[in-house]
């Protein structure tokens, strides 16, 4: 995956569970399962004996927790939630979840997305008399509810139809739990039940899977689910068209390989968007690799397409810190040379063609580019699995600016000079979306937006200048 001294990052991943004695424990292994949604922050709230508390801090959730502290936190239901610094930037006061202390009752609060009206929201909110404690755009919500009357469900929904962008919230109170999905379905939502019959919610399958839990279906666009007394009640929380377009990328970077999207599995999708890459841009080569790790499926379904062999010509190194935080551009290069490395052994005098997911800054895929050819390579034919990055995401993804993406400022011929790759691609729109809609009960259409501008919402005061 590109990026300049930093990925491109999808804003965090929910994970939550209800009616279960060791819900504090399950919880931890659910985020740990979502680490890849998000690394700059972890918590997870409880409720136990008619009581909310929580837990959080900044850093990956090994980081956050230990066996002490999940000893500490009897609970028989939680929630929690992984975090990347979008909206409303980093710090600890945004880590989630958020927990609000009311007369009438405590409720906890945690989000996947981005909220694009927040800004107008917020302005309505404070002439109105509300403070926020915190700079995330999640905290609109409490503040809405809060603002309702009536019961419960129907002062979420009202809050709820207030909201627009990309969601998924989950909402724990002492006795229940909601589940919410915004109405275009842009980020992904599922339940699943453990063996006990306890209900678990998750960003992605992966995670009910490390917990033993059965995936039940996906939350639907537009809906909002309620687990009490250990049954599930569901209702649409909105009057509003609905649309169920899931963020391309969900697909291309985002989930794990093993998660399934909308019944379809995404090691599947990436393997075919390889395929169908070599079927659109074939290169002579002597070698296919991928960027570990989100670009090794479709590294292998090019190899499969081409005959061409698939090697492991770079390597990971997992455990080498983020390189954006070296103080010197002399010491961030040597970052990224500790985070990837040529294995000069493969890639000595071959024509490698290298398969990665995308570009955003173009940077670290210029790069790796130069590893790859001081290690030996003869040649370097890059192929990108998903369309160019040409506009800023607003939907919970950190390209917000068009300076940030670098094919919006150069063609495919000046980009594959500034990279020094001997040639380049990326799939086509209707490449990629062939390879994810490959079967015929795949019911969701996708959101493109950043490769062509087709918003899905309105953007409100996120409007960017396109020169």
């Amino acid at each position: 995956m590109d990026n300049d001294l930093k990925e491109m990052h999808e804003e965090c991943g929910v994970f939550g569970v209800f009616q279960h004695q060791d819900a504090a424990k399950l919880c931890y292994y659910g985020l740990h399962a979502l680490q890849h949604r998000g690394q700059e922050g972890a918590g997870i709230l409880t409720a136990n004996n008619h009581q909310l508390s929580i837990h959080k801090g900044e850093g990956l959730v090994t980081e956050v927790f230990n066996d002490a502290k999940l000893n500490q936190m009897e609970s028989i239901h939680a929630i929690g939630h992984v975090r990347y610094s979008t909206a409303g930037g980093g710090g600890i006061m945004n880590v989630q979840p958020l927990l609000f202390r009311t007369l009438n009752g405590d409720m906890g609060i945690c989000h996947n997305g981005n909220i694009v009206n927040a800004n107008v929201l917020k302005a309505e909110l404070e002439a109105q008399g509300s403070i926020f404690s915190s700079s995330s755009d999640t905290e609109i919500l409490g503040h809405l509810i809060k603002r309702q009357k009536g019961h419960m469900i129907d002062r979420i929904c009202a809050s709820l139809e207030k909201l627009d962008g990309a969601f998924a919230f989950l909402i724990l109170l002492e006795d229940r739990l909601y589940a919410i999905r915004d109405r275009y379905g842009l980020r992904p939502l599922t339940i699943g039940q453990l063996p006990n019959g306890a209900y678990v919610f998750a960003s992605e399958t992966c995670a009910l899977d490390i917990v033993g839990a059965k995936f039940i279906r996906d939350v639907e666009p537009g809906e909002i689910v309620r687990v009490k007394d250990n049954q599930l009640l569901s209702r649409l929380y909105t009057k509003h068209p609905i649309h169920d377009k899931i963020c391309a990328m969900e697909y291309v970077y985002f989930s794990r390989p093993d998660s399934i999207i909308d019944g379809i599995n995404v090691h599947t999708t990436r393997k075919n968007a390889g395929k169908q890459l070599y079927k659109e841009s074939p290169v002579d080569g002597d070698i296919v690799i991928g960027v570990p790790d989100s670009s090794i499926s479709a590294a292998i379904g090019y190899s499969e397409a081409s005959h061409i062999p698939y090697e492991m010509g770079l390597i990971k190194n997992k455990y080498v810190g983020r390189t954006f935080i070296q103080p010197t551009q002399e010491l961030r290069n040597q970052g990224v040379r500790m985070k990837l490395s040529a294995v000069s052994s493969i890639v000595n005098q071959k024509r490698v063609i290298m398969i990665d997911d995308s570009i955003v800054r173009g940077t670290t895929s210029k790069r790796i580019v130069a590893l790859l050819k001081e290690a030996g390579a003869t040649e370097v034919h890059v192929r990108i699995a998903s369309p160019a990055i040409r506009y800023p995401c607003f939907y919970g993804v950190d390209t917000s600016t068009l300076d940030e993406l670098i094919s919006h400022k150069m063609s495919v011929l000046e980009l594959c000079e500034y990279i020094g790759a001997d040639s380049l691609a990326f799939i086509s729109e209707e490449g990629l979306k062939q390879s994810i809609h490959f079967k015929k009960e795949h019911t969701c259409d996708l959101c493109t937006a950043c490769f062509n501008r087709h918003y899905v919402t309105p953007l409100y005061d996120n409007e960017f200048q396109d020169d």
